[in-house]
């Protein structure tokens, strides 16, 4: 669906992106993560036409950009950071002004627009001004722009930013109900939104694609230690002190207390070394009884940070 192979882009000396690959397969809501300056929004200005490469192809859904550029942009639906609304315009004299660029037939316009507007749940306020609409429906109205003329590809640039917590959550299941039927790029400095929608991720840093693969073989393969939270009814300095001389723990933490004595502790141990049966002798000879023990899986956050920590190091 979208074949990306050895993209760079340079502006005068300066190294925009730098000899990236990677694909996008039909129907999948791909993530793309990076810092400030990481080159992500260059690359996606790429994708979408926006901007020329130096060197490298893109191709969408077997066009070109470079050489195909009004077909992949028929096939390509492209919410900005900053949407482009006209605020002295109405929500429906907008989207219909929207289709009449896109060249959407106006015998399916009207029931086009009308069945993206009650998508995105806009129908309710297609009468008003845009100026006059909320962060949360001018970001509704901007992702209907990008739906019009029936896209194959969505290309979305930090969609929820802005938004209060409820607009996010309901952003984020649109976002969920479009990928049933769009390939989608989505762009986000919100980890937990990327972990929660998208089935894979590519972080991007200083130009060059730092990690690829889904949330969960990341978490697998960045994790060189295990982590667990344990929950330990007993004075917390005597828990702390018996935990810290067990073999392979590396840090101990108290995190929660459900009272003075029930605290929940968070354990780093070396990467494959299982000390489970150690706490629990341990805690067992001391009369500490374990109320609760579970695995920690290492969060998108922690592999972001990890990555661009790791290339501050190497540099």
């Amino acid at each position: 669906m979208i074949e990306i192979q050895n993209l760079t882009k340079l502006y005068g000396q300066i190294v925009g992106v730098k000899n990236i690959s990677f694909t996008v397969e039909k129907g999948e809501v791909l993530g793309f993560l990076g810092p400030n300056g990481s080159g992500k929004t260059t690359t996606m200005n790429i994708i979408t036409g926006y901007m020329p490469s130096t060197e490298g192809t893109v191709k969408v859904c077997g066009y070109d950009i470079m050489e195909e550029p009004g077909e992949v942009k028929k096939r390509i639906g492209y919410l900005p950071e900053q949407p482009p609304l006209y605020m002295d315009m109405t929500v429906s004299d907008y989207l219909n002004f929207v289709a009449d660029l896109k060249k959407v037939d106006k015998k399916i316009k009207k029931s086009q627009l009308d069945d993206i507007m009650e998508l995105v749940k806009i129908t309710h306020v297609r009468k008003r001004l845009i100026r006059n609409l909320s962060k949360g429906y001018k970001q509704r109205v901007g992702l209907a722009q990008a739906l019009v003329g029936t896209p194959e590809v969505l290309v979305l640039d930090e969609p929820t930013v802005g938004l209060d917590p409820k607009q996010i959550i309901e952003i984020r299941n649109l976002i969920k109900a479009l990928g049933k039927e769009h390939t989608i790029i989505l762009s986000s400095h919100i980890l937990t939104e990327v972990s929660a929608v998208c089935e894979r991720v590519v972080i991007i840093h200083k130009g060059e694609i730092a990690a690829i693969d889904t949330p969960e073989n990341l978490s697998k393969n960045f994790r060189n230690m295990s982590k667990m939270s344990i929950t330990i009814a007993g004075p917390r300095n005597s828990v702390i002190n018996l935990i810290k001389q067990i073999y392979g723990v590396k840090y101990v933490e108290a995190q929660t207390e459900k009272d003075k004595e029930v605290i929940t502790y968070i354990i780093e141990t070396d990467k494959d070394l299982d000390v489970r049966k150690p706490i629990f002798f341990a805690m067992a000879k001391a009369g500490y009884p374990i109320l609760e023990l579970k695995s920690v899986g290492m969060s998108l956050e922690d592999i972001f940070l990890q990555v661009v920590t790791e290339e501050k190091e190497v540099n």
